[in-house]
């Protein structure tokens, strides 16, 4: 699933306003998890409300807000090249028809995805704990530099994804359903599968498991960045004359930093090299703000798999 999945991941970011699935696809993720994300999964760390970052009496959850059934059924790369109705005999039952249908995959990756009643609860008033979280979460409980918290939590009735592991996959489907005219059966609840091919993931979920979140991650303060590397620049410059004259040898001394990489990665950096005491819970809101979870971090769920 790791990399056959990503199109998947971004697709659904896109599809339906900011949603991520979580990974692996059987997590839960409620409104105020905390997590981080290492070696492409999803660790959970704690609760903000149920570890008192935020005291109950600052809670103030959403009830359960209805969301677009349009949004939450989408594919890629998928064709029918069969869809309607057949017939068969059993000993008992005699005769009876059944819709069929058939999916074709076009590529690796290629997906179909379908939910049923999708709905959602978030965090109303997270602009107005967003600082003290900072503050809390960076200095006076813990020392994150690195960190997501979860804002909306969004679940279905059920959902249903398959997902293609190589170019031309098949999927085979037959439904007994009571409404005679029903032919596009992907989801149902009544479908079987009859058979496949080179189908390398399939997921059904029929619990309202809070699947699928949106997010607030940490990140640093724009013109921090730009002041960080811009300093580094400066003072890298002259590096190889210093290495001339501090090392008494025959190296060869001149020094390459990969400046691009310094600009993609400025935040990690950045963090790491500040003097000792700079940042305190009196200058964390100059250093820290929040950012929504985006592509950016699909990426970081499949970067190791490759692209």
């Amino acid at each position: 699933m790791n990399y056959t999945n990503k199109n998947f991941y971004r697709q659904f970011y896109l599809k339906t306003g900011g949603f991520l699935p979580t990974k692996p696809l059987n997590k839960s993720l409620f409104p105020g998890d905390y997590f981080q994300i290492k070696n492409g999964e999803i660790i959970l760390l704690g609760n903000i409300y149920r570890n008192g970052i935020i005291s109950h009496h600052d809670a103030d959850i959403s009830g359960v807000i209805a969301l677009n059934d349009a949004n939450w059924n989408f594919s890629d790369g998928i064709s029918k090249p069969y869809s309607g109705r057949s017939l068969a005999h059993g000993s008992i039952e005699g005769d009876f028809e059944f819709s069929k249908q058939i999916l074709a995959f076009a590529h690796k990756g290629s997906f179909i995805f379908k939910a049923e009643e999708p709905e959602s609860v978030k965090i109303n008033n997270w602009n107005e704990i967003q600082q003290q979280l900072i503050i809390k979460l960076t200095q006076t409980l813990y020392s994150f530099r690195e960190l997501y918290v979860v804002t909306e939590s969004a679940t279905a009735k059920n959902t249903t994804l398959a997902t293609a592991g190589e170019a031309n996959a098949e999927l085979e489907l037959a439904c007994e359903a009571e409404n005679f005219g029903l032919t596009d059966i992907f989801g149902h609840s009544k479908t079987k599968t009859i058979q496949s091919k080179d189908i390398e993931y399939y997921h059904r979920e029929t619990k309202r498991k809070p699947a699928y979140f949106k997010a607030k991650k940490l990140v640093v303060q724009d013109e921090k960045l730009s002041y960080f590397i811009s300093d580094f620049i400066a003072r890298e410059n002259n590096v190889s004359a210093w290495t001339d004259s501090f090392f008494d040898s025959n190296f060869h001394n001149d020094t390459d930093y990969n400046t691009q990489m310094i600009m993609q990665n400025a935040q990690g950096f950045y963090l790491d090299m500040l003097q000792c005491n700079e940042l305190n819970p009196n200058t964390a809101l100059l250093y820290f703000k929040w950012a929504d979870a985006n592509l950016d971090d699909v990426e970081k769920l499949f970067g190791a798999y490759g692209n």
